[in-house]
């Protein structure tokens, strides 16, 4: 690559170039080992004679600053003292109040230092995923790049894609739509972002389920909204409790996050009516709602709605792995153009590779086949985990028996902390995490999440076991 080096007038050159580069080396811009152009190409660059340009590199080589690899080249050399570089500081960039104070969205364990036996909730089993056809999916998105032309796409996304999600929701969920209806997002987190983005103004009231997803807390509350708790019972959000005003309403009806229980059809229907009452938009997260295990669905809220107010929100974070960063919503109609010109805005697109693939990963039907494999899966996990958690681990726990979804919440029975249980739980090798953080307005029930994606059935018993014993 070229090298930025700066020349000012037409004197002293060598002297010019010799002291950008030693200053870059010392300040350590040119790391030991980095491969510097030739004299000749350098020359070419910076427009001088090709005697200026060994003039200084013989300088620096005698110096000690660069070594020559004969044959190869010549670099930056090793083991040199670097001198950090440090520039009065007159007045420091600072963000906005809000920002100063907005808590991290979600505090993840840090990267390489998990438990070898870990209930992390929303992380998926990549050994039980099927790479092979994932493979082919991406040799074919690999070729349908190779023969297009380098461009822009549609904020909305890749047709295909948008196609393969739209036959899926109506197949799977009830949500009937056709493929112009469907976005694209980066996961559903921005699908969330866009929504606050066209939807709340500054000191607008937000709803929210109590407790609830910090990270939709985190992002109404930088779009300057008034995020209201509105607390949930066994029937999940109470709608009685809605606030009025409210522009904006953000509910996980097929399974409460976190505590696992369905938003029930009554309230599904009293919140609809409540929202066309009052001109509010619902946003429904079905972050999981895929795996259901027992009991019949309840109707999404996007299949109930009959006047165009809910705004249906999913991921591939839970089907496939979080890494690959795609979600979509299905939002009403009379939203898609504001929605496409704040994706524009925010990234122009998601990346076509990526969409590409996972077209023909749906279309192709191994989308389908592989959760057929994974449900199965998680359905063994959670009867072991509830196998635990109703026998052996009973006096310590009050699990909530989830219909759907691959975690579950147990509640803590009088008397014992949640730090505590988590701490124990970390000293004998098993991660656990509280359900505290999910609550913003109101005293917590002390309790844990056990997120069983990334965990076996057989790794749940040995880690059950040794949580039990360290409780004991």
């Amino acid at each position: 690559m070229a090298i930025h080096i700066t020349l000012q007038g037409q004197t002293d050159l060598s002297g010019q170039v010799y002291r950008q580069l030693r200053a870059g080396i010392i300040d350590g811009r040119l790391a030991a080992g980095e491969r510097l152009p030739s004299t000749r190409d350098l020359a070419v660059q910076l427009g001088v004679s090709r005697k200026t340009t060994l003039d200084v590199f013989e300088r620096l080589l005698s110096e000690g600053f660069l070594q020559s690899r004969p044959g190869d080249g010549t670099f930056v050399a090793d083991g040199l003292q670097r001198v950090p570089v440090s520039h009065p500081i007159i007045q420091q960039a600072r963000p906005t109040a809000l920002w100063e104070t907005l808590p991290v969205a979600l505090s993840m364990p840090r990267y390489g230092i998990t438990p070898p036996l870990d209930f992390l909730g929303g992380v998926t089993d990549k050994s039980r995923f099927p790479f092979e056809p994932w493979r082919r999916c991406l040799n074919h998105a690999m070729r349908l790049q190779a023969r297009e032309r380098g461009a822009y796409h549609d904020p909305a996304g890749e047709q295909e894609l948008r196609l393969g999600i739209s036959r899926y929701l109506a197949f799977s969920r009830a949500v009937v739509s056709n493929w112009h209806d469907v976005i694209v997002t980066q996961g559903a987190q921005q699908a969330l972002d866009l929504l606050a983005r066209v939807l709340v103004n500054p000191g607008d009231i937000v709803a929210m389920e109590e407790p609830g997803y910090p990270p939709a807390r985190a992002c109404f509350t930088a779009m300057g909204a008034k995020v209201v708790s509105v607390p949930v019972d066994a029937e999940g959000m109470l709608v009685s409790q809605l606030p009025q005003g409210a522009r904006l309403i953000y509910v996980t009806p097929s399974h409460q996050f976190p505590l696992g229980m369905p938003l029930s059809l009554d309230r599904r229907v009293a919140l609809l009516e409540w929202a066309q009452s009052t001109g509010a938009v619902i946003i429904e997260d079905d972050y999981d709602g895929e795996f259901r295990f027992e009991g019949r669905p309840l109707d999404s809220l996007k299949s109930l709605d009959r006047n165009g107010l809910v705004a249906y929100v999913g991921t591939f974070s839970k089907t496939i792995f979080p890494e690959l960063r795609v979600g979509y919503m299905v939002p009403p109609s009379t939203l898609v153009a504001a929605l496409l010109k704040a994706k524009q805005i925010v990234d122009w697109h998601t990346a076509t590779f990526t969409q590409a693939a996972l077209a023909r990963f749906m279309l192709d039907g191994d989308f389908a086949k592989h959760l057929r494999r994974i449900h199965k899966q998680y359905e063994a996990r959670r009867e072991a985990l509830l196998r635990h958690l109703l026998g052996p681990l009973a006096p310590w726990f009050e699990p909530i028996v989830p219909a759907a979804g691959i975690h579950l919440t147990a509640l803590l029975k009088a008397g014992f902390n949640e730090a505590d249980v988590v701490n124990a739980a970390r000293d004998v090798g098993v991660g656990l995490y509280g359900i505290s953080n999910f609550y913003a307005d109101t005293t917590p029930r002390p309790g844990l999440l056990f997120g069983y994606g990334g965990i076996s059935a057989e790794e749940i018993d040995t880690a059950l076991g040794k949580l039990l014993l360290a409780l004991r």
